[in-house]
């Protein structure tokens, strides 16, 4: 999956271009974890994309509409940005 044009204004980053390589959803009691592996992270992003995965779980988005939605760039068609509560960063490699 590769996300585009998610800059905050007056980043230093050269690009918008992030590629995840790994996501895993799994239940513990009664929360569920999204662990999302990449090269690094926009403005939100985690957020956004926690957003639409609940989205898909909840029936208001289809799994298979998930690549287009990406391919378009129209962050209208995502899902909506969870609020922060329980977001942490677990690990960070160099």
């Amino acid at each position: 999956m590769i996300l585009k044009d998610l800059r905050l204004v007056g980043t230093s980053s050269k690009s918008s271009v992030r590629t995840i390589y790994d996501a895993k959803i799994y239940k513990e009691g009664d929360k569920i974890n999204i662990e999302l592996t990449g090269n690094g992270f926009l403005y939100n992003m985690v957020r956004i994309i926690s957003g639409t995965l609940l989205d898909v779980g909840l029936g208001k988005i289809a799994p298979e509409e998930i690549p287009e939605i990406i391919k378009s760039g129209d962050r209208k068609r995502a899902g909506r940005t969870l609020p922060p509560h329980g977001l942490y960063l677990v690990n960070v490699n160099y």
